[in-house]
This record gives structure tokens, C-alpha cells and sequence, in this order.
């Protein structure tokens, strides 16, 4: 099996293969984080009366963890999606 020219060698390709799952962790923890704080804004603020809702239940961790979870993976998987979308390529090795 012949070898091109812009092939990576397998230390190159693992190298590459770990800095692109570093830079999707990145993206997806900031994604995730950024809906922690939208959950967060929404019981601040009060939206639709949500806070106080919360404010008043015998037990308010679930209902929260419940609606913060999926907001979190949702941005997260956006932020993650955008990131791949528009992921700069460039050759490793010039020919």
C-alpha cells in the first residue's frame, strides 16, 4: 500500500485525533455550561413564575436537576455541532 505525500504518519494522526477531541471537549463544556446558566437565568428571573414555583415545593432539587440537565446537553450539543461545522482544515504536511 503506496503512501501519499499529505498522509499523516500514526503519531501525527494520533496527535491530530487528540487535539480535535480536546477542542470538541472544550466546545461541548462550554456549551454545557452556558446552559447551566440559562437553567440558572430562568429560576433567577423568575420566568413564568418558575422560581417561585421552586421556592415553594417540599422538594426543589428534582424539578431543577430536571429541567437544567437537558437545557445543559442541549447547548452543549449545539455548541458541539457549530464547532464542527466550522472547524478550520488545514493540511498537516505541506506537498
Amino acid at each position: 500500500m503506496s503512501q501519499h505525500s499529505d498522509d499523516l504518519t500514526p503519531e501525527e494522526a494520533r496527535r491530530d485525533h487528540w487535539e480535535m477531541l480536546g477542542f470538541l471537549a472544550l466546545n461541548a463544556s462550554l456549551g454545557a455550561a452556558i446552559g447551566f446558566l440559562v437553567a440558572f437565568a430562568i429560576v433567577w428571573l423568575d420566568l413564568g413564575g418558575l422560581g417561585t414555583s421552586l421556592s415553594r415545593s417540599s422538594h426543589p432539587v428534582l424539578p431543577t436537576i430536571m429541567m437544567a440537565v437537558p437545557l445543559a446537553l442541549i447547548f452543549a450539543a449545539a455548541v458541539t455541532a457549530s464547532a464542527v461545522m466550522t472547524m478550520p482544515y488545514r493540511k498537516k504536511k505541506q506537498r
